[in-house]
């Protein structure tokens, strides 16, 4: 069996709240992003069925995580953007397994399940994975500042 046959996904639920509290821990180690802020956002996603957040397992073991949303902080500082209505954010992959394709596993995933849904394009910004999304024919639109940081935004046509 190959490792990609022992991946399975699933969309996470309202009353999830193991899943709920691992994947806010993971944000907060990554980006430290509060966990509370993580929780209150989760279960917003997980009750809106225009936005979803996907967990990925390896052996039934939780491994990373991403979803799709309506609403991400760069809009905020940047509200020019807020024209466009899906984004994919907040990938993440346990950093023991990084670069064996598990991220891009997962944005495929979520981008089967925004194709499945209907949604026509989805928009993404990266600082540390730019790479990774132009290999996935993800399409570079402009560099802008995200606080102290320089981001790329990205778009990708789903129903192309």
């Amino acid at each position: 069996m190959t490792i990609v046959e022992k991946v399975t996904f699933r969309i996470l639920l309202p009353d999830d709240h193991e899943n709920i509290s691992q994947i806010s821990n993971w944000y907060f180690e990554e980006w430290k992003i509060p966990i509370e802020k993580s929780v209150t956002k989760l279960n917003t996603v997980a009750n809106d069925q225009s936005q979803f957040q996907v967990i990925m397992y390896l052996d039934s073991v939780p491994v990373a995580t991403g979803g799709v949303y309506n609403h991400v902080g760069l809009l905020d500082l940047q509200p020019r953007f807020k024209i466009h209505k899906h984004w994919l954010g907040l990938v993440y992959t346990d950093p023991r397994l990084r670069r064996m394709g598990f991220g891009a596993l997962l944005c495929e995933h979520l981008e089967l399940l925004a194709r499945n849904r209907g949604i026509p394009e989805l928009f993404l910004f990266s600082d540390t994975a730019v790479a990774l999304y132009k290999r996935l024919e993800w399409i570079e639109l402009e560099e802008v500042a995200y606080g102290n940081r320089i981001v790329t935004v990205m778009k990708k046509g789903i129903l192309e």
